[in-house]
């Protein structure tokens, strides 16, 4: 009897993580800003904000453009990415054809990327050594929390609990760890005294840039199917 209690009371703990199910998102965008405070320790007026990224996406299709870090309003560079490549998109008109991109472009591995948003398959440094941390409110979220402190570096991590993943994620590792997803990294260099401060700022709109690619190429595809 005692054994049968115990089996119930295991299967009940377990019970809400083999039933979570997870939800992908179908359409939307992502924004990476970066906030990097110089002389942290002496107050936070040196700042400089960074546009990384501004990822766009249909199912498995993102379109990413990459600010120029002087005038974040022109796009440095866009790139077409379908599950683990990504291909250089030459002329980021909304008359560019993807699948053409794809034939014609040799593809690269998305971990090999160095500019705009980095895909990782690297867990977080130090991840077993972290700690965690009470929930917190930021702009109206709740957000779940750890911490890694090293010797020459602090950092904080803050999860939203969600269901609905993003076909882009910093650490994807701890977001199953911890159910959620990955919005925002503060870390301190102990050694630099430098403050960064990294968001992923999900949205539900794509840019109209993007939208223009997306709608030409499912006219493109609509006009092949007749």
């Amino acid at each position: 009897m005692k054994l049968k209690t115990l089996f119930l009371l295991c299967l009940l703990a377990i019970l809400p993580y083999s039933c979570r199910k997870e939800i992908k998102s179908e359409k939307g965008g992502i924004d990476l800003i970066s906030n990097v405070y110089f002389d942290a320790s002496k107050g936070l007026e040196q700042m400089q904000s960074f546009h990384l990224s501004k990822l766009n996406y249909l199912g498995n299709q993102i379109i990413e453009f990459v600010p120029d870090h002087s005038f974040p309003e022109i796009n440095m560079q866009t790139y077409f990415i379908q599950d683990s490549l990504y291909y250089p998109v030459k002329d980021g008109n909304g008359s560019v054809i993807l699948s053409e991109v794809a034939k014609t472009q040799k593809p690269q591995l998305v971990w090999n990327k160095k500019e705009g948003a980095i895909f990782s398959k690297e867990q977080i440094l130090n991840y077993r050594n972290r700690r965690k941390l009470s929930d917190t409110v930021l702009f109206n979220k709740k957000y779940k929390r750890f911490e890694i402190n090293s010797p020459w570096n602090y950092t904080r991590f803050y999860i939203y609990p969600t269901d609905t993943i993003l076909p882009y994620s910093i650490y994807r590792h701890a977001e199953k760890d911890y159910g959620g997803r990955l919005e925002r990294i503060d870390s301190y260099n102990k050694k630099t005294d430098i403050f960064v401060s990294l968001q992923l700022l999900p949205r539900k709109n794509w840019d109209d840039a993007a939208k223009e690619i997306f709608d030409f190429n499912h006219f493109v595809n609509s006009r092949k199917s007749e």
